[in-house]
């Protein structure tokens, strides 16, 4: 016989306990060979191994089901106690429509009818491309898919790139090494992939190579397979750059290409890749291109009005 103490994280008792300790007594029940005792967020179970780890397991569900949901019911708290919990949170994912719960059990989801359209066309296709203004949620919605594939061990890591090409700066003249210089320009990228995994899981990821997030001239030379990999800020990649990015894709890899051809920071007499790939990519079967415009803009209400004010007056 041994005794265990098991720690409620990110859960209010009362949810798991119930009301007057209704719940708790039902895991009593459940688990009749076991010595159940309560004191706030911890339960110190004493009984044998095999039978404390699959009550272990069963209220990992139970919490897991809690925080992704908001709310269980006494019926599905009772399913799970009779082992029912994995089709029980498959069933209800299969008809909730998060692409991921990021940190705090945020539902992460596709909030416009272009967001919707990109996350519907990923099902069909392997190299997708989301042209659209700032803030329409492009990347953001890419990057929520990418985790989401990861999480359901559909690609073994995830690999996130941008040109660095500077807008108004020069690298040569910002202090500190090439990462420090680096950081400003895949900050955006950070910044979303901290919504969705915890930051101590993202480093652990990131120092494994898990994930990666690097400029773009970091993929030349390299068979990119299983993997998901997004390009962000692609109207600033030359022909030459694009192209090469394009033919990294290896087996089993899916791509994602966003960019903003109204914000281009190349030099003047230098094409666009991204724009020369939409004239052209168009009518590949596999490839699927779509168009984001101002009524995806979900920042602040002013962001729509700036955009279109500008599409105005430099048309």
């Amino acid at each position: 016989m041994i005794e265990k103490v098991i720690y409620l994280e990110g859960i209010e008792p009362v949810n798991i306990y119930g009301i007057k300790n209704i719940r708790f007594e039902k895991l009593k029940e459940y688990n009749p060979k076991l010595k159940i005792v309560a004191r706030g967020n911890e339960i110190k179970v004493q009984g044998e191994e095999v039978e404390i780890n699959e009550f272990e397991e069963k209220l990992q569900l139970i919490i897991e089901y809690f925080l992704k949901f908001k709310q269980i019911s006494d019926n599905e708290f009772e399913s799970m106690l009779k082992g029912e919990g994995q089709s029980l949170l498959k069933r209800k994912e299969d008809t909730d429509d998060a692409l991921v719960y990021g940190n705090n059990a945020k539902p992460i989801r596709a909030r416009t009818v272009n967001q919707q359209k990109l996350v519907d066309e990923y099902d069909t296709n392997d190299l997708l491309f989301a042209i659209g203004p700032a803030g329409s949620g492009k990347t953001y919605t890419a990057i929520a898919l990418a985790v989401r594939a990861f999480k359901n061990k559909e690609v073994k890591r995830i690999i996130l790139t941008r040109p660095a090409v500077e807008a108004g700066e020069n690298l040569g003249f910002l202090p500190g090494d090439l990462k420090e210089k680096l950081d400003p320009y895949l900050r955006p990228l950070y910044d979303a992939l901290m919504d969705m995994i915890h930051p101590k899981k993202l480093a652990e990821l990131i120092e494994d190579g898990i994930i990666e997030i690097a400029p773009l001239a970091y993929m030349r030379g390299r068979t990119l397979d299983n993997a998901f990999v997004i390009l962000d800020e692609a109207q600033n990649t030359t022909v030459n750059q694009l192209k090469m990015f394009l033919t990294r894709m290896g087996k089993n890899a899916k791509f994602i290409v966003t960019g903003d051809i109204t914000q281009i920071d190349l030099p003047r007499k230098i094409d666009s890749g991204l724009v020369q790939a939409l004239g052209f990519l168009g009518g590949i079967k596999g490839i699927s291109i779509l168009y984001f415009d101002e009524r995806d803009i979900i920042r602040h209400h002013l962001v729509k009005y700036i955009v279109n004010a500008y599409k105005k007056n430099t048309d």
